[in-house]
């Protein structure tokens, strides 16, 4: 089955202003088989997702320098109405998550997460949205959580 095929080299833009915190999204993701692009603002990643597309999903933090993540999601649903976007931020208050999901993302993980979390949750999402390109029914157990 489609939905099922290796998720190996799709591309995620994550956009992160700690330089530790990105890198070592980058390693764990690279890791998973995906190609990670990074930006540490938010400028630099819409101008990065602008000037490259074909991203598979955003993973965005909250707390950005110039611009929070829910006005990069915001931005990003301008040009990109389905691609998921996945949050992961230290912010945890439900307010943030909710302001988050109201912007259009379809995931918000609190750091620290787990990195089985965090794997699963973009395989899974990125499988959704390739099964809804390809005229199949969304619901199929896929965006549910274990």
């Amino acid at each position: 089955m489609d939905t099922l095929a290796p998720l190996s080299g799709k591309r995620i833009l994550c956009i992160e202003d700690d330089d530790d915190t990105r890198e070592m999204l980058r390693l764990l993701l690279a890791s998973s088989g995906y190609e990670v692009v990074c930006a540490g603002t938010v400028a630099d990643g819409l101008a990065i997702a602008s000037a490259e597309g074909g991203f598979a999903l955003y993973l965005l933090d909250n707390w950005l320098p110039d611009a929070s993540g829910v006005e990069a999601c915001k931005r990003i649903r301008r040009f990109e109405p389905t691609t998921p976007i996945v949050f992961c931020s230290a912010a945890a208050y439900d307010g943030d998550r909710e302001k988050a999901l109201e912007a259009g993302a379809h995931a918000y993980l609190v750091k620290p997460v787990a990195v089985e979390t965090l794997v699963q949750t973009i395989g899974r999402l990125i499988r959704a949205e390739r099964a809804a390109n390809n005229g199949a029914d969304r619901r199929g157990g896929l965006l549910e959580q274990d």
